[in-house]
């Protein structure tokens, strides 16, 4: 793709990138055929194509972003399946960061929207406060008719039950049993640290069952993607700041072998923190971390799943998270280690395609997320599970919203199968009777 780009705008680093991601375009269209948005709606403007277009033509002539604009790149999922369909190597996920980071900056949105984003902004990366909203939100649901469809949204979305604040979140050093593998920091999340601490409690006992010393880094919390995602590069900036800061801090008092990620949302973000701060002083530091970090499957991968004590002949519908098959290229390492362990594992039709979580898109965008979920619910319902099995736990919560197929993530049958507890949620279902 041709660009007109002045010298000038150049010299920022962010359209300098934009620059080269456009370049790489040759306007083929094959990311039409696996992209959500489109598949649904059939608007050219809601394809990754359209939406370089729209883009190519704001950034280049700085131009104030125009309501058309806004609408159809609010409705991109950020799923980056393009990335994985296309041919050229379109760094689609730089270009749309840089895009929403713009539109951030120079438009004003209605009021109800900016306050639903002030909102989400406040409450989701504390977990202190996510559980406060959803004890609201409880209260709220009687009376949700009356809300407008984003608030409706977000009461509905409310699960029906928090679990206990596990003290495992907190800053410490859990030891390896047995000789030590690895130093590795385990980043506990924020949504997830409120929703189900089941699953950072079973990758405790997965890593130190493996050799590994797991530390919680004192200071490190939210990954900054949820901002990040909403183009508020300062919000953003500084949650992630924070981590880099934490994790080298660890890795300075003994050095760390990874730095583990069990959501993985929030694993593409930090695997990104080199390029986010590539232009900053914490450069060094960024790229370090992003080296590091590793996805808990990548991991298990490389050191290998040990004393598989139980086989349990379950059927397991794998669904991929975009954020791992497309943002991280990670496609068969969660099959591999599941069948490793005696699990059937079968995979849903059009695996690629969103579920329509994408991080705050079900609560920002209901209605196109309703659609997607209800067509990845169906998909994966057709495979007659007997449990769902995910990396991600805003994919958790999105199907799980839409199906009473048991859902857990990966790590928790992982764990079950070499010498864990029973997932709590195979166990409400009274799976794990007939399963070893």
């Amino acid at each position: 793709m041709q660009t007109t780009f002045t010298e000038k705008q150049l010299e920022d680093p962010d359209f300098k990138r934009s620059n080269e991601v456009l370049r790489t375009c040759v306007h083929c269209g094959f990311c039409t055929a696996t992209c959500p948005t489109y598949q649904l709606l059939g608007d050219e403007l809601d394809s990754p194509r359209g939406r370089i277009y729209l883009i190519k033509d704001m950034l280049e002539n700085e131009r104030k972003p125009d309501e058309k604009t806004v609408k159809h790149i609010d409705r991109c999922l950020s799923c980056l399946s393009c990335m994985s369909t296309c041919p050229s190597g379109v760094h689609y996920m730089h270009l749309v960061d840089h895009a929403r980071a713009y539109i951030q900056e120079h438009y004003r949105r209605p009021l109800s929207e900016r306050a639903l984003r002030w909102i989400l902004k406040l409450i989701l990366p504390y977990p202190g406060r996510f559980r406060l909203s959803i004890l609201g939100a409880w209260l709220a649901k009687p009376f949700k008719f009356m809300l407008p469809g984003k608030l409706r949204a977000m009461v509905e979305f409310a699960p029906a039950s928090l679990p206990p604040v596990s003290p495992n979140d907190d800053p410490q050093s859990f030891a390896a049993q047995g000789e030590r593998r690895k130093r590795v920091a385990l980043m506990t999340g924020c949504a997830q640290r409120a929703l189900n601490t089941d699953i950072n409690d079973a990758t405790i006992r997965l890593l130190r069952r493996h050799g590994c010393e797991v530390v919680i880094a004192d200071g490190a919390g939210c990954c900054g993607a949820l901002t990040h995602h909403m183009g508020d590069v300062k919000a953003s900036h500084a949650a992630a700041g924070r981590n880099i800061k934490a994790w080298m801090g660890e890795a300075q008092k003994d050095p760390l072998d990874a730095i583990v990620i069990n959501a993985s949302g929030c694993g593409t973000t930090v695997k990104d923190y080199g390029h986010m701060f590539r232009a900053e002083a914490e450069a060094e530091a960024a790229a370090e971390v992003s080296r590091l970090t590793k996805d808990i499957s990548e991991l298990m991968v490389e050191i290998g799943l040990q004393n598989a004590t139980r086989a349990p002949k379950l059927r397991v519908a794998y669904h991929a998270a975009c954020s791992l098959q497309h943002g991280q290229q990670i496609k068969t390492y969660p099959k591999d280690l599941l069948r490793a362990v005696g699990f059937e594992v079968v995979e849903p039709a059009e695996a690629h395609l969103c579920c329509g979580s994408a991080g705050t898109y079900n609560l920002l965008q209901p209605k196109i997320a309703e659609q997607l979920k209800a067509r990845k619910v169906k998909n994966i319902e057709a495979t007659a599970p007997q449990v769902i099995a995910t990396g991600n736990i805003g994919c958790m919560m999105q199907i799980g919203s839409g199906s009473d197929v048991p859902i857990v993530h990966t790590v928790e049958l992982l764990d079950w199968a070499t010498g864990g507890p029973v997932p709590p949620a195979i166990e409400k279902a009274g799976l794990h009777r007939s399963a070893v």
